[in-house]
């Protein structure tokens, strides 16, 4: 053994003494240690018994009045009433149940299943009665009840459950239980009636054949063929109709062919695929030709279906060669073709014929490569590629083969001007299912280094992340971000795979990286991706600093008005613990780091500050709308009512062109800019509006700045009527020179 060497075996001969495995297991199970066991209490009188369930009752009446919605405690209550044979409190507890909950069907359940373990009958069907008609979408309390009826020979009265049943229009099992309920007691002719009455209710195709077959089995051939004959004149024969009772057709056919009428047979399934195009009718044309098979000719299965569309196939690719779809139709004849040969258990020599016609149809596919270097061209070609590698895989089971069409395709595609990141992914996918991970990873890595692509990117990483090897995902996503820095999805999902690793300090800097890029596709998504991570981290550490931090350096980089708004929101509202540290400190709620309103306030009041030094009314007008509905949430009247008195005015003003013409325009005005603009017109026209509501009536809010909005109206006019003065007196002066 010191060698590395295995040991050899010097005595061959059998021990003297021999152990069976029963004999191993039986030592193994005698030597198992006891479990524990509470200990049996035991009620000597009925002084004690009363003691023992007033003290339950107790504990039970303290359970629920914690948690009333608990419905177990209410079902183990009235349980523990029936096993002391306290029916009348266990009925009591399960009514007060009901009335917590009126709708769980568990509680019904329970219920019924108590009076029933009791032999209380009539109380459970009076339980499944209420159940019924409370809960009609329920099937099972209906199926509970029909057996109650027709365990206790109350034949009637299940019949009568199962029509009130039925007016609900339920799902087919429940019309499927009242016909056999009917079949069992040979009630025959109204099984029949209730197959009309569910047609009526669903039309469907299998319903049609299920009665069908229903008659024919009670041997009513002549009402069969009634019902078959019936299903087509209500579908019709359109061809979307006759497209739809397919199933009919084929069941109908099936049936005269039971019944040895081969010629009928024959007629309707003719009917049916004359009215069909072959794209449509591909099971019912699977269905003839096994048909004919079995009653038929060779030649006549090759007459009717293969031949005729190889035909039709071969005379569409011989005048467009390149139309792939066509291609793809033929391919698919063939490989439809081939399973029948194999389901209907045809010889080697068939079978093989018909793969060999397969492999041709695709080889002279792929032959028509695409005349232009143009992507648009060859999106479809390349799926013939795909589709005969599949084949090979799947059908043949010739690997080799599979391979050699994979390689052949990547030889063909030019990819200095495009690639097809779906071939790689599927051939490297190739190499995986045959257990050849390294040759996969060279495919990939070999794909991105000679036409690198997003997809091949996100196909590669997913590769890695199902093979759970963080490390590859790792250098990928670099690999990934040198190749596009400017892709904001990128370093998220990168900053994703860090924080489900709990990296937290890899997640902040990545996403440092991230908004650190000079140019980014959609950098608010990048933005909001970090805001977001350290607010579910703040979560943890009860700290907003980071976030403000964040936001301090988004308003300073952008300015939006919709940044400010979203900081405000994030300082007044509560900064909760994520579920699972809730859950480890035992399940109580846990409120977290509370809002600071006056925080939030002052970053609205800067945020609108901010606006306004940049003159940018509309977004004013945005953050005010925001600043009142936080208002509304979480502050006071007088809150609400400071931000509305903000609030601007949207006036029509006039102004002039360059051509000397005036243009009439919306402006918004807004009180504090006319405050500070013209402070004596300001504090004059506040002083009248103090005058005006000293008897608390009157408009508010916005009355102020509606009222300079009057006053500048009229500054415009004496504006303009003084430059019309002037106008008229230079006209004059012409004249009179």
């Amino acid at each position: 053994m010191q060698d590395g060497r295995t040991a050899k075996v010097k005595n061959r001969a059998p021990a003297a003494v021999q152990v069976t495995a029963e004999q191993i297991l039986r030592d193994a199970q005698e030597r198992q240690e006891s479990q524990f066991r509470a200990p049996r209490q035991r009620v000597e009188d009925f002084e004690e018994l009363h003691e023992y369930r007033g003290r339950k009752r107790k504990e039970f009446e303290e359970r629920i009045r914690r948690t009333p919605g608990a419905l177990k405690e209410w079902t183990s209550y009235a349980s523990w009433e029936a096993s002391q044979g306290e029916y009348d409190r266990s009925r009591s507890v399960y009514e007060r149940a009901l009335a917590v909950d009126a709708r769980a069907s568990k509680l019904w359940m329970s219920y019924t299943e108590m009076e029933l373990k009791a032999r209380n009958v009539q109380h459970a069907r009076n339980l499944y009665d209420r159940a019924v008609t409370l809960l009609p979408r329920i099937d099972l309390f209906w199926y509970k009840y029909v057996y109650l009826e027709e365990l206790l020979d109350n034949i009637p009265g299940a019949r009568q459950v199962f029509e009130r049943w039925m007016a609900w229009e339920p799902e087919d099992k429940a019309w499927a239980a009242y016909i056999k309920m009917e079949e069992r007691y040979q009630e025959l002719e109204r099984a029949s009636e209730i197959y009309k009455r569910w047609v009526a209710v669903r039309p469907e195709p299998r319903i049609w054949v299920k009665w069908a077959k229903f008659e024919e089995e009670r041997g009513m051939i002549d009402r069969a063929r009634d019902v078959f004959d019936t299903a087509l004149r209500f579908f019709g024969d359109e061809e979307e109709e006759v497209d739809k009772a397919q199933a009919v057709f084929g069941a109908f056919a099936r049936m005269e062919t039971r019944l040895k009428e081969y010629e009928r047979a024959r007629v309707i399934y003719k009917f049916a695929l004359s009215r069909l195009p072959r794209s449509k009718s591909a099971g019912l044309y699977a269905a003839y030709t096994k048909f004919e098979k079995q009653h038929g000719t060779r030649s006549t299965v090759e007459a009717t279906v293969w031949s005729k569309r190889r035909i039709q196939y071969e005379d569409d690719v011989s005048t467009n060669p390149f139309n792939y779809d066509t291609w793809f139709d033929f391919a698919r004849l063939e490989e439809d073709a081939l399973r029948a040969l194999r389901d209907d258990g045809e010889d080697e020599e068939l079978v093989d014929k018909a793969v060999t016609r397969v492999r041709e149809v695709y080889e002279r596919a792929v032959a028509n490569v695409p005349m232009a270097n143009e992507k648009r061209l060859w999106r479809r070609y390349i799926f013939l590629w795909l589709y005969y590698a599949v084949f090979e895989e799947t059908e043949t089971k010739d690997y080799a083969r599979a391979r050699d069409i994979y390689k052949a395709a990547i030889s063909v595609v030019p990819h200095k001007q495009f690639t097809f990141a779906k071939l790689w992914l599927q051939f490297a996918r190739f190499e995986i299912r045959r257990l050849d991970l390294p040759t996969a990873r060279k495919l990939l890595g070999t794909s991105l280094g000679m036409c690198a692509k997003e997809k091949l990117y996100k196909g590669y990483i997913e590769l890695e992340l199902e093979l759970k090897e963080f490390d590859r995902v790792r250098t990928l996503y670099q690999k990934y971000i040198e190749y596009d820095n400017a892709n904001s999805s990128a370093w998220i999902a990168f900053a994703s795979l860090e924080a489900a690793l709990q990296d937290v300090a890899r997640v902040r800097a990545i996403y440092e990286l991230g908004i650190a890029q000079p140019t980014l596709s959609m950098p608010e998504l990048l933005w909001k991706s970090y805001i977001d991570f350290e607010v579910s981290e703040g979560g943890y550490d009860r700290d907003r600093s980071r976030v403000r931090s964040l936001y301090e350096r988004l308003v300073q980089k952008t300015g939006h008005v919709k940044v400010w708004i979203s900081w405000a929101v994030f300082e007044g509202s509560a900064l909760k613990a994520p579920a699972d540290e809730e859950e480890e400190e035992g399940g109580e709620e846990d409120e977290g780091l509370p809002g600071d309103l006056e925080e939030a306030r002052s970053v609205f009041e800067r945020g609108y500050t901010e606006l306004k030094n940049k003159g940018l009314k509309e977004e004013r007008v945005v953050l005010l709308e925001g600043w009142k509905k936080f208002e509304e949430e979480n502050g006071t009247e007088e809150d609400v009512e400071k931000v509305q008195a903000r609030m601007p005015q949207v006036t029509k003003r006039w102004r002039k062109l360059d051509t000397g013409d005036m243009e009439e325009y919306w402006d918004i005005l807004f009180a504090d800019d006319e405050r500070e603009a013209n402070p004596a017109t300001y504090k004059f026209i506040q002083n009248a509006l103090a005058w005006r509501n000293k008897d608390g009536a009157g408009p508010k809010g916005s009355m102020l700045a509606e009222l300079l909005a009057q006053e500048e109206e009229s500054d415009e006019e004496e504006d303009d009527n003084d430059e019309d003065d002037e106008k008229s007196s230079n006209e004059g002066d012409r004249m009179r020179g």
